[in-house]
């Protein structure tokens, strides 16, 4: 294999990166890989606890492929057994605890979600119930004393909980320790994280001394806002840009952000390069330049990495259609419809809500449109007829239901 200088890996390395321990480890682990022409391990860890992807682990994802597109080992540790445990970072209150088939099951469709990202057939996966799994308890009771309570009790979370007199579970000081114990089972150069994922990182890099190891670097990259410019992004809040969201999804979601989150989103989500950003940082400050300009090419750039450039002019012209000439799309999902059917089963069926009980909200919010009228009865029964009914479900949902 042939590598990079390492000042040009280096230089690729640190964009959009939010902190990297001890920087000139890295260096001297870049160096040596060049002088034996072997690579070095990065890991990667994912807590399986929900199994959607959306653009905030992109961020780490994509690190993680640009170490594979510079030649070097990328592992993606699988937390099949920490997620068990429950990641504490970041909560404010115990993490509920997964079966480990619901962690597999989880897995299975973050691994797939991550082929959109990462090079599989470069990709090293492991699953941490491996090692994890077969520890007794004389092996938990050894690696518990190589941590003190005053040491977990550093990281914020814990504090914040232990000064508020809210519960900390036992189990939740070993999940550190426990993702630690993967960084040693797979003698780990580089971990990647978040930047609330550092404590945990950190835990990894003693518990490699502990083991005689050379300790990993850790490198750290910034938790990516979601649409609402505020939270970071989760499902949860409802503020995320699913990686498998359809085009047009993806295209809308992007240009509701404020204009204050362009540049992050042009760093983190679409990976652009200095050169990129000495220009979107100049129409920025340009105030003959229309920031919603800026923003449309942020969401074309965005939907050409996870979908296509033809899909993603696609979808800006169907923004263009339905929002700006208040046009219907072209083309819609079809429904055919047999018999006299209740507007929220139709729905349902047609996969435009989940539950009977997400509809009714809708329909209480105006949100739900019947060729071109606004429906306010969630009781609404259609029959089938000669005439097709175009339904449309908040900005973006269509569905054309066939007589």
């Amino acid at each position: 294999m042939k590598y990079l200088p390492v000042n040009e890996q280096l230089k690729l390395i640190e964009l959009g990166v939010e902190e990297i321990l001890p920087k000139g480890e890295l260096q001297h682990k870049l160096e040596r890989s060049l002088e034996t022409n072997k690579p070095i391990n990065v890991k990667l860890g994912c807590d399986p606890s929900r199994p959607d992807l959306h653009l905030g682990h992109a961020v780490v994802l994509r690190k993680l492929r640009q170490f594979q597109d510079l030649g070097h080992q990328a592992i993606l540790v699988i937390g099949d057994f920490t997620a068990i445990i429950g990641d504490p970072s970041g909560r404010n209150k115990t993490r509920p605890q997964l079966s480990l088939k619901e962690a597999k099951s989880n897995a299975k469709s973050y691994v797939d979600q991550s082929k959109v990202i990462l090079d599989i057939n470069k990709l090293k996966i492991v699953y941490n119930s491996e090692w994890l799994n077969v520890m007794n308890f004389s092996d938990v009771v050894k690696l518990a004393s190589r941590y003190t309570v005053a040491r977990m009790l550093e990281r914020d979370d814990f504090t914040n909980r232990y000064k508020a007199e809210i519960p900390i579970s036992i189990h939740e000081f070993l999940y550190p320790l426990a993702q630690g114990m993967d960084s040693v089972e797979l003698k780990a150069d580089v971990e990647l994280g978040g930047t609330d994922q550092k404590f945990n990182l950190l835990v990894g890099r003693d518990l490699q001394k502990e083991y005689g190891q050379d300790p990993q670097v850790i490198l750290t990259l910034p938790l990516l806002e979601g649409t609402d410019g505020v939270e970071k992004m989760s499902k949860s809040y409802g503020n995320h840009i699913s990686l498998l969201d359809s085009p047009d999804d993806m295209y809308g979601k992007t240009l509701s952000l404020s204009d204050e989150m362009i540049e992050k989103y042009f760093i983190l989500a679409v990976g652009a390069d200095e050169a990129t950003m000495d220009d979107i940082r100049s129409q920025l400050s340009d105030s003959s330049v229309n920031p919603r300009d800026i923003k449309r090419r942020l969401a074309r750039e965005l939907v050409a990495v996870y979908h296509s450039k033809e899909k993603a002019l696609e979808a800006e012209r169907n923004f263009d259609r339905i929002f700006v000439q208040k046009a219907i799309p072209d083309k819609m999902e079809e429904y055919t419809l047999l018999e006299e059917k209740q507007l929220l089963e139709i729905l349902l069926e047609a996969g435009l809500i989940k539950s009977k009980g997400e509809g009714r909200r809708l329909v209480k919010q105006k949100a739900v449109i019947i060729d071109g009228e606004t429906c306010t009865d969630e009781l609404f029964q259609i029959v089938p007829g000669d005439k097709e009914i175009v339904l449309k479900v908040g900005k973006r949902r269509f569905l054309k239901v066939l007589g």
